[in-house]
């Protein structure tokens, strides 16, 4: 996992939990906004850090 991957991820960790830990009253929040964008953020930063090999060498 890369440095930025696991920065997203943290990030999505936190706003999760602070949207938990709010008041039950509002059911879409500001946390819970920021945690689907910095879990947008975490796979597609997995995508993007993936190394994938080509042989061009067909046998």
């Amino acid at each position: 996992m890369s440095k930025s991957a696991a920065g997203f991820f943290i990030l999505a960790l936190l706003s999760g939990i602070l949207h938990l830990s709010m008041s039950q009253d509002m059911s879409f929040t500001l946390p819970l906004i920021a945690c689907g964008i910095f879990t947008a953020l975490f796979v597609l930063a997995l995508i993007v850090g993936r190394k994938i090999k080509f042989d061009p060498v067909l046998r």
